[in-house]
């Protein structure tokens, strides 16, 4: 399991969490999925993260993604930090979590994936759980992973972003440039020719002259 690929199948694997034991492979079924790891429960920067997570968890619902954390606590602390994550985002009373949390309190899985952060150690000295993000594709393929320390927090806005992109140039021979965002122009990538440019993207192709004198930055409305 160590060392995943971009490409490769996502390792499949039984775990117990806050929903109950859970198969990784049906969980996600023919959804796109994305597990974000976390250092340990009760924990300042995770709190806000997952409080965050929850707060655009429909965001991630229209997009068809699935999502799981993980903790290196049991599930039952789990559910008690829940709790504090839910009053942290003034949520009103009756509200229900969007989604399962992982409990790996012997840290099988998080070393298995590769998630472990050797630099930061709990009080116990034992190495704590780095800011994972591993996006899965229908297929169950990994299309992206990001990897944080532990000490730094992650923009989930961002990750939507990332997601947006992934989607899009899944079903659309594109690529998206720096900081491009839904409805954007997007690029016409190096290995298409001219002629099938003009093909594929009707709205026009418009290429942008550099002192090269070599073609290749052609951008198009997204399609």
């Amino acid at each position: 399991m160590p060392g995943i690929l971009l490409g490769d199948i996502f390792p499949n694997f039984e775990a117990e969490t806050t929903f109950g034991t859970i198969n990784l492979h049906d969980f996600l079924g023919d959804r796109w999925g994305i597990i974000f790891s976390h250092p340990r429960d009760y924990t300042p920067v995770c709190t806000t993260e997952l409080g965050r997570a929850a707060k655009l968890s429909e965001e991630f619902k229209k997009r068809g993604v699935k999502m799981i954390g993980l903790s290196v606590d049991s599930a039952e602390d789990h559910n008690g930090w829940i709790q504090d994550i839910i009053a942290y985002n003034g949520e009103e009373p009756g509200y229900t979590w969007p989604y399962p949390i992982i409990a790996d309190p012997n840290r099988h899985l998080a070393s298995a994936l590769g998630m472990l952060d050797p630099e930061m150690k709990d009080k116990e000295g034992m190495p704590v759980t780095a800011r994972c993000v591993f996006i899965i594709g229908p297929d169950k393929k990994l299309k992206l992973s990001i990897l944080y320390p532990a000490t730094t927090g992650r923009n989930f806005d961002e990750i939507l972003r990332v997601i947006d992109s992934l989607q899009l140039t899944a079903t659309k021979r594109v690529a998206t440039p720096a900081d491009w965002k839904p409805g954007d122009h997007v690029m016409v990538p190096p290995n298409i020719s001219e002629e099938e440019a003009n093909d594929l993207f009707p709205a026009g192709v418009c290429t942008r002259q550099l002192p090269s004198g070599k073609n290749y930055l052609r951008y198009t409305p997204q399609p």
